[in-house]
């Protein structure tokens, strides 16, 4: 195995733990733990990552298109935009009962750091902005008559959402979620 073969195999699993961890055990893991877990020593880490913030912030980026993927409908869907909003209500809510669902792990992040100009808050903001794009450019393309207010209230509703079904205060039963999104969509005139 070549050195860059194994840079890239340390670099994976460490993304990769630190994704799993920071989401399953929040932002606060330590460095040991990361590492031990990982299977690589505190030196490789610090090689490849000039912090733990940093390597948090990595990871979170390393993420950031499966978790489009598990949320958003897929470019070329067929379905019209009231029906592409309501499928990233609906993935949610398909997700919420699992026992390893803690919620959105970008708002998570941004919600334990507190603090904005944290690399992996940076990150995380980036991944929501994307979300909050969807929502207002099928909003604009569903006719909504305030496609910006409607994509704000759609982001108050996911983030609230998959924060209550995060702390298991509500696995989203009975379609709360999507009838939530359903009763705004019906509001600001998006019938397509």
């Amino acid at each position: 195995m070549s050195t860059e073969t194994t840079k890239a195999s340390t670099r994976e699993r460490l993304l990769e733990t630190a994704a799993v961890l920071a989401y399953r055990d929040g932002v606060g893991v330590g460095v040991e733990t990361l590492c031990k877990t990982a299977g690589v020593s505190k030196r490789s880490m610090y090689q490849l990552f000039a912090s733990k913030d940093d390597l948090l912030a990595a990871s979170l980026e390393d993420r950031a298109e499966q978790f489009n993927a598990v949320i958003m409908p897929p470019p070329d869907s067929p379905a019209g935009p009231r029906g592409r909003i309501m499928e990233v209500f609906e993935r949610i809510e398909a997700r919420a009962p699992s026992p390893d669902y803690y919620g959105c792990p970008y708002l998570a992040v941004q919600v334990e750091l507190k603090d904005a100009e944290h690399p992996a808050s940076r990150v995380a903001a980036q991944i929501k902005q994307r979300l909050l794009e969807f929502f207002r450019t099928e909003a604009r393309r569903g006719g909504a008559a305030d496609p910006e207010f409607l994509a704000r209230q759609l982001a108050l509703l996911f983030d609230g959402a998959s924060a209550r079904a995060g702390i298991g205060a509500d696995a989203m039963q009975g379609g709360l979620a999507t009838r939530t999104a359903g009763v705004l969509l019906d509001a600001a005139g998006v019938r397509q």
